[in-house]
């Protein structure tokens, strides 16, 4: 279907055309509302807009840009934006004159320009603050579809400006809108189609458009996930409650056994308020078992954050009753987390590797037979040496936690590290070469190579600044007298210090990826 921009304006004014709550705002700014409205003056292809239409009104909406629309005329159905938001909203405002603009929006009118240069590439029309227009070179447009105020702006022109204005009058009120119209009440689907529409935009804002639906006259989910983050922030793990889609995700997997964020639509406010301590304990218990059992610090350690969802099931309870496991389904965990991040499990197809490790987490929980982690996983020496440390980095955070296995014990004074630290100040400070850059400059030995995993340890910036650039013999007086605890802590052969950065790099490597296969294969 299309509409002409007098009719889209005459349904927006009615207020049969809206906005749901989980809309981003409106972004555009007065450039790109000027050069809008010229591919529409120049009938470039500018795309349809898409209308969810529902006989349902929304409990929360959005105003259209600066304007807050008009109660919708009852039993009619109600067409929601999904997509075009922003087109709609700079076609209404530019050209409507019912509604009246808030009084602190930031908008300027459009004008065409009759001093632009007609040009395929440029613009005709500017976008003006009242201050700033002339009234002998500037049209005003929001006086098209206004026949006195059309009139009123026309007096005074000579006879060649009012022919151009004339003709583009005619034009704008000829000019059909291409609307694709989606009818359904299944909100599920209405989720499914905003999703993907949006996704080479803004992400989807999913915990405004679960909000939006009628959950928010008995339960109000914002507001539990701001008490869900102040509870996490004494685990260190307040991060986890500010990712809203990590903890919907949690939710899904917990209320619904789907990691799927949209799978919760479905529910009504008052199933998920008597159901959510399950997802708040889910999650706090999960976050538990990754501080005391793996040294994960904070959510930036996890080597990929959905791994929190399917232990969030796991540990997932009513109030006042812990999970209790044997230690052999600590051992399947322990298994199944080393794996998941070593082979990169959710560097890909996250909700499908999600989903299968929910179903083996419940059978596990419920004492049933569990493939959980049963896939195959083995990390060869490449993985350390054709891999940069990167902080931010699957690989480079896999590494850390491997390290930090070992209780690592400092380079210069030999006492035990404070992994807890350096996993809550995660940051590349704490992070060093073994064979310095300075010294290896020498040798033209590339970058990639110089910088790979196998070549970094736990090594603070103070202790760093001491070794500075020195070859590994060097710095090696520095070090206590007895070094091989230090060395068995941080996963390093006495190659170390023979200056061969070829041999030590083979030696390292080959040693990082025993010790990661034991743990991916240990009984604990």
């Amino acid at each position: 279907m299309s509409l002409s921009i007098r009719e889209l304006n005459n349904r927006i004014a009615a207020g049969r055309i809206r906005i749901p709550a989980f809309q981003r705002g409106f972004v555009w700014d007065r450039e790109r509302v000027a050069y809008f409205v010229d591919s529409l003056y120049k009938n470039y292809p500018f795309g349809s807009l898409l209308f969810w239409r529902t006989a349902n009104q929304l409990k929360r909406e959005r105003n259209l840009g600066p304007y807050e629309l008009p109660e919708a005329e009852s039993k009619i159905p109600i067409d929601y934006v999904l997509d075009g938001q922003q087109r709609l909203t700079t076609i209404f405002s530019v050209f409507q004159t019912e509604l009246d603009r808030a009084r602190t929006a930031d908008w300027a009118d459009v004008y065409f320009d009759f001093e632009a240069t007609k040009d395929a590439q440029e613009s005709q029309f500017v976008a003006l603050a009242e201050e700033e227009v002339d009234r002998d070179r500037h049209f005003p447009l929001r006086t098209i579809f206004d026949p006195v105020g059309f009139r009123r702006a026309t007096e005074g022109l000579g006879e060649r400006q009012i022919e151009i204005i004339e003709n583009l009058n005619s034009n704008f009120k000829e000019i059909q809108i291409p609307i694709q119209l989606f009818e359904t009440e299944d909100r599920t689907n209405v989720a499914i189609v905003f999703e993907r529409v949006n996704r080479l935009g803004l992400e989807l804002d999913t915990l405004q458009l679960l909000t939006a639906w009628t959950w928010s006259e008995d339960f109000d989910l914002q507001t539990r996930f701001r008490d869900l983050r102040e509870s996490l922030a004494s685990y260190g793990f307040s991060d986890v409650g500010e990712d809203a889609n990590l903890v919907l995700r949690c939710a899904a997997a917990v209320l619904k056994s789907d990691p799927s964020a949209e799978s919760l639509i479905g529910l009504t406010g008052s199933d998920v308020r008597s159901r959510f301590p399950l997802v708040e304990n889910g999650i706090r218990g999960a976050i538990d078992f990754l501080r005391t059992q793996l040294g994960v610090e904070t959510l930036d350690n996890l080597p990929y954050p959905t791994l929190l969802v399917p232990l969030s099931v796991f540990f997932a309870e009513p109030d006042g009753k812990q999970v209790r496991y044997r230690d052999e389904t600590y051992d399947v965990i322990h298994r199944w987390f080393w794996r998941s991040c070593f082979a990169g499990r959710y560097s890909g197809q996250t909700i499908r590797s999600a989903r299968a490790d929910i179903i083996a987490m419940h059978a596990l929980k419920e004492g049933r037979p569990s493939d959980l982690g049963n896939f195959t996983s083995t990390v060869g020496p490449e993985f350390f040496t054709d891999s940069v440390f990167r902080i931010n980095s699957a690989a480079t955070k896999a590494f850390v936690l491997l390290l930090a296995q070992q209780k690592p014990k400092s380079f210069i004074s030999g006492a035990y590290v404070e992994m807890g630290d350096v996993l809550q100040n995660y940051n590349r400070s704490e992070f060093h070469h073994l064979y310095p850059k300075k010294f290896l400059a020498e040798s033209n030995t590339s970058d990639a190579l110089v910088n790979c995993l196998a070549n970094f340890c736990v090594l603070s910036r103070s202790e760093n600044n001491q070794i500075s650039g020195a070859r590994p013999s060097a710095y090696r007086s520095l070090m206590p007298a007895e070094v091989s605890t230090i060395l068995e802590s941080a996963i390093c052969p006495d190659s170390l210090f023979s200056d061969d950065f070829e041999k030590f790099i083979k030696e390292r490597s080959w040693m990082l990826a025993t010790e990661a296969n034991r743990l991916m294969q240990s009984e604990s």
